[in-house]
């Protein structure tokens, strides 16, 4: 194992730039036509005095980590600047060096107690820490010359006792045993809006890109879908009958998850629609295609709720309820048997809960437990980029990805850093339709080139391009 670097802190610049969607996307209460996406710059000083600088990305999404329907987008995102700050201020107020996991552990009580203070919920909080905690990763990184994945199994980071929740596991043992893969399968997302034939389009958008279910599997041959219900039984049921009238035309198998989004209030709804779908031939291929059920309970009941009475058929994954580090924990307890992995929710939790399945699955001699890859919405860039490397490292074989369907590539990035990402990642990458824009071909992303210096990216945004935040 590497030596574990201590260093402090000496900056962190926060910047956003707007985000607008080619197509709408809604999820939950919320459909989104644009929203800003943001950015941090941090610099390390280690011991021998020398400075390196790091980044991250995340899209400041809506409704999703705070869904208090009394407040407006532009209010979501002025709360997810003000955790950025947060952040800022308490990871800059202790010049004292430590691990880069020291340094989340540090702080991780202090900042929950200080958002929570301002009416923040933890999962709302932890996107602060998230983004700082992964470019200060990606400048201790830069400094060794370390791809992520190298300095994961090395465990460079030091994650351990520093925290009580890590300090059960032997992370050097467990971090070492992680071997990232050279490609992923892309989950498509089906969102509530989202057309599935040319009949469903009212007018089309017209950039030739897909703008269909029909013609997404045409373009970019997926095998994995993210199917949205909307917690009305009647239209959910009419909907997936409309979607798994296009799947089914797929000579091989497919795999759907079936994302809740919080419409529930009881599993008692769940099993209503589940039962609904077992008895209608016109469901049978896709309800044997599911893997999972996401996150069909609103968060603040689905922790009271005991699924292990309910008969839902699938398994069921824990998402916007997962606010804090022990919420697996308490998940599983009331049956639920996954969590999903996000980087805006901190890349230290998902490291937390792969290695409780690993013991869990262990313990009970099967592979019971598991985590899943789910998207909030990633950017071509740094944001995609990291989190796919989080994702293959953990050993998840298929992720979620819509970022690059409701929103044109990088066509609104300046054209030095559309060539710079391209150069850097060609296997990641394409230029078409006059952009810079993932490439997935049959239905999966090469990822090999995530394996650089640095956290999984051998270029950088235009900051200058950006407001600081």
């Amino acid at each position: 194992m590497a030596e574990a670097l201590r260093f402090q802190v000496r900056e962190i610049e926060p910047y956003e730039r707007p985000v607008v969607l080619r197509l709408p996307f809604r999820f939950g209460v919320v459909t989104l036509r644009q929203c800003p996406q943001a950015f941090v710059r941090a610099r390390i000083v280690l011991a021998d005095g020398k400075s390196h600088w790091g980044a991250a990305a995340e899209m400041m999404a809506p409704k999703w980590f705070d869904k208090n329907l009394q407040l407006s987008n532009d209010d979501n995102f002025d709360q997810l600047r003000d955790v950025l700050r947060l952040a800022r201020g308490a990871y800059l107020g202790d010049a004292t060096p430590a691990t880069a996991f020291g340094h989340f552990a540090r702080h991780h009580d202090s900042h929950l107690a200080a958002a929570s203070a301002k009416g923040y919920n933890p999962l709302l909080a932890s996107y602060g820490p998230a983004l700082v905690d992964r470019a200060v990763l990606d400048a201790l990184c830069r400094s060794q010359g370390m791809s992520f994945a190298a300095a994961l199994q090395a465990n460079l980071a030091g994650i351990g006792a520093a925290r009580p929740e890590f300090g059960a596991f032997d992370f050097d043992r467990f971090l070492a045993s992680l071997q990232p893969g050279r490609s992923i399968e892309a989950r498509h997302t089906v969102g509530m809006v989202d057309a599935i034939t040319a009949a469903d389009l009212v007018e089309r958008v017209g950039d030739g890109l897909p703008e269909t279910l029909e013609e997404v599997i045409a373009a970019w041959g997926h095998r994995y879908f993210k199917l949205k219900v909307g917690g009305q039984i009647a239209a959910d049921l009419a909907r997936l009958e409309a979607i798994a009238a296009v799947l089914d035309r797929l000579p091989e198998p497919y795999f759907v998850s079936l994302d809740g989004n919080e419409q529930y209030s009881d599993a008692q709804g769940v099993a209503e629609l589940t039962a609904a779908m077992r008895v209608r031939p016109a469901l049978a291929r896709l309800w044997n295609s599911i893997l999972f059920i996401e996150q069909p309970i609103a968060r603040k009941l689905a922790l009271d709720t005991d699924l292990r009475q309910a008969s839902l058929g699938k398994p069921v994954i824990i998402d916007e309820s997962d606010g804090e580090l022990d919420t697996f924990v308490q998940a599983r307890e009331r049956g639920y048997l996954g969590v999903s992995s996000k980087t805006c929710k901190g890349f230290y939790k998902s490291l937390l809960n792969a290695a409780r399945c690993a013991r869990w699955n262990d313990e009970a001699g099967t592979a019971r437990y598991f985590m899943s890859a789910e998207d909030l919405t990633t950017q071509a860039g740094l944001s995609v980029q990291q989190d796919l490397a989080l994702v293959s490292l953990l050993g998840i074989t298929h992720v979620e990805r819509n970022g690059h369907y409701y929103v044109n590539g990088m066509a609104a990035q300046p054209a030095a850093e559309q060539d710079a990402f391209l150069a850097a990642h060609p296997d990641l990458y394409e230029r078409s339709h006059g952009a810079v824009r993932l490439r997935i071909a049959g239905g999966r992303l090469a990822i090999g080139s995530l394996d650089c210096a640095g956290f999984a990216s051998a270029a950088m945004p235009d900051f200058s391009a950006m407001k600081a935040i």
